[in-house]
């Protein structure tokens, strides 16, 4: 799931019914994820389980959890989140069944798995995200990863920092200008302009979109708002539509961009994989 979430919209928690009835001591809100999942698993990996009173299953599983964390003396925390009465939460992480679990690290979910597992799978899974995360969070026995001391990065950095887009733009390209073939400033530049271009379009136009299939500039616009939504499927299925029923200059235009925002997320992502294979069909 790494690089498939974004969790920054949760850190700015409402307030929200508590977890009634949450399995132990472990139980977290919407109020309290900032606190209790993101910082925290920037010190060990935090193991968020989704659960519902009404599922006996999803209960039991939590419980299974909450004894393999007594066995495991701190190396990671238990979120235990009653979806009912987090949705936000549940929305953020793309749940699509009760129960699920996610491993999140660093900020950034890590791995997850769906559905009642045995405890020896769980215990396996649960083993293979502290292993994967030994020595690279401040808690678990390591230095944090150092930050890039390179000076043309900390400028950009810094330029961010100060709310200078269009400086961090210039460092970052100035890199590229040395550096042809620097994947974190591709990366990085890539992510800028997209959230500079996409933060000054009014989200109304996903209704104009919608309304009028045959505007080019609306269809794309509006991806672009589904994308920064954290909806990267709709924006995704949107421009493939658009592909498929254009022609000449409009469907490259179209193909050029869906290829632009693939670039955004790892190639390996399930749903870009999809979106690909969709694109070709759409195409041949």
């Amino acid at each position: 799931m790494s690089g498939a979430v974004d969790l920054s919209g949760l850190k700015q928690p409402a307030a929200a019914p508590g977890g009634a009835g949450a399995p132990g001591d472990h139980s977290v809100t919407e109020a309290d994820f900032e606190t209790k999942v993101i910082r925290r698993s920037m010190q060990v990996p935090v193991v968020v389980a989704l659960y519902s009173q009404r599922s006996p299953g999803s209960v039991e599983l939590v419980r299974t959890l909450e004894r393999l964390n007594a066995d495991d003396r701190g190396a990671w925390d238990l979120a235990a989140i009653e979806a009912e009465a987090n949705m936000n939460i549940v929305q953020a992480l793309r749940v699509q069944g009760i129960p699920t679990v996610i491993a999140v690290a660093g900020g950034q979910p890590l791995a997850d798995f769906e559905g009642a597992q045995p405890e020896p799978q769980v215990r396996q899974w649960l083993d293979a995200v502290v292993e994967a995360t030994a020595g690279k969070l401040e808690g678990n026995g390591a230095q944090a990863e150092p930050e890039n001391d390179d000076p043309r990065f900390v400028a950009a950095e810094n330029a961010l920092a100060e709310g200078d887009i269009a400086g961090a733009e210039a460092a970052y390209e100035a890199v590229l200008a040395e550096e042809p073939n620097n994947a974190e400033a591709k990366a990085a530049l890539r992510q800028l302009k997209f959230l500079t271009r996409a933060q000054q379009i009014d989200p109304g136009v996903v209704a104009t979109a919608d309304a009028d299939p045959g505007n080019l500039d609306a269809a794309l616009d509006a991806a672009d708002v589904e994308l920064l939504e954290q909806r990267p499927e709709a924006a995704f299925d949107r421009i493939i539509a658009v592909v498929k029923r254009t022609a000449g200059d409009d469907r490259d235009r179209a193909r050029t961009r869906l290829l632009e925002l693939f670039e955004l997320f790892d190639q390996a992502e399930p749903f870009v994989i999809a979106a690909r294979r969709k694109l070709a069909a759409a195409l041949y």
